[in-house]
This record gives structure tokens, sequence and C-alpha cells, in this order.
């Protein structure tokens, strides 16, 4: 199978996994039914820093130089939008002084992410498939927005958040298709794509019942 064939299904397999989700399924999930602009946006805050952080983790051992380009765009845009829902939710009147994303802890998807070792596994789950679930939410809270009449929000995400992520996503899509071209490095972004659908918040229910994975060990 030549790797555009093979990057082409592992795009039509997440597609299948999301239009499976009602409209607003990924933001119940990653909020546990706390459905509401301000938690949604905190939540976000955490997203955000999380990736950018495994982006600039990876770049100085990420040998190959396009995917390097692609780690540190990921990084900076990340971080950009972190200071763009900052100051939204200041807009909201909401006071971040004090606030630290990671009072919890690091999620387990960044756990995963964190350990893999390969080129083709850190772009396959950290830009190819996080930023594609990332388009997923962001749609969804797009429509949430609007409903709720907060345009301001929505056109944050509509104009600015979501196009870059998207490009994240198809810039991933590109360095597979030029680097997954063996069984076995396809077998590596194969699993890495669909570990960290199985293990990401806003889809692991419904991952848990389409694939059967539950629980993904965490490095």
């Amino acid at each position: 199978m030549t790797s555009k064939e093979f990057v082409a299904r592992l795009v039509d397999e997440m597609n299948q996994l999301f239009a499976r989700l009602g409209e607003m399924d990924t933001l119940e999930s990653e909020s546990e039914g706390n459905v509401d602009v301000v938690t949604l946006l905190r939540l976000a805050l955490k997203s955000e820093i999380e990736a950018s952080e495994l982006a600039g983790f990876w770049l100085p051992s990420t040998p190959e130089v396009d995917a390097k380009m692609a780690l540190a765009l990921q990084c900076g845009d990340e971080m950009k939008h972190y200071g763009l829902i900052s100051q939204r939710l200041a807009e909201l009147g909401e006071d971040l002084s004090g606030f630290d994303p990671h009072a919890d802890g690091h999620s387990p998807l960044y756990q995963y992410l964190r350990g893999l070792r390969t080129t083709v596994e850190r772009i396959a789950a950290g830009v190819f498939a996080s930023e594609a679930i990332a388009t997923v939410r962001n749609a969804q809270f797009v429509s949430f927005c609007k409903s709720m009449g907060d345009y301001d929000t929505a056109r944050l995400y509509a104009e600015t958040i979501q196009p870059e992520e998207t490009h994240h996503h198809l810039l991933g899509r590109e360095i597979l298709e030029k680097y997954a071209t063996t069984p076995d490095l396809q077998e590596l972004t194969a699993s890495a794509v669909r570990n960290t659908l199985a293990i990401a918040d806003e889809l692991r229910n419904l991952a848990a019942k389409t694939t059967g994975v539950h629980n993904i060990p965490v490095s």
C-alpha cells in the first residue's frame, strides 16, 4: 500500500468515528456535562498548553527538518491560542490570576503522547489525529457559542483557532504521506492514531464502544 493510500484510509477511519458523534458529544464529555462557554474555555486552556508543551518537547529529538518545522509551528500557534482564549475569558469577566492549567496534573493523553519515540508516531498522534479531534470539537463549540448568543467567542474560534488547527492536521497528513512508507512504519502510525482516538477525553466513551479499546497504557 502506498503511503498516500494508507493515510487516506486513516482519514476515512477517523471520519467514520467522528460521524457517530452527536451535535455536542465532545463538549459534554470534555466538561462532564457542565456545558457552558466559560467552563469550556478554561478546559481549552489546558488542551492548548499541553499541545504546545508536547510539540516543544519533541523538537530536539525529531531529526527530520520538515517535521521539526511542523512541530515548531504548532508549538507557537497553540500558545497563541492560549493567549487569545485567556483574553476572551477576561472579557467575559473571569479572573485568571493564579489559574494553573496543570493544577490537576497533565492529562492521560499528554502522558501517552509524551512517551512516543518515532517521528511518524509523534506526527500521527500529536499533529494529525489530535488536531483532527480539535477541529471536530471546535466546530461543535462554535455552534454552541452561537446558540448561546456569544458571537465574539464563536468568531474567535471560527476565524482564528479553527483554521490554524485544520492547517496543523493537514500538515501532519503531508508529513505522514512522506514518511509512513513501509509496513512497519504504517503499523506504528496506525497504532498511534487509534490510541489517540481511544484515549482522548472527548472521544473515550465512543471509542470504547466502536473499537473495544477502554484503557491505553501511559508512559
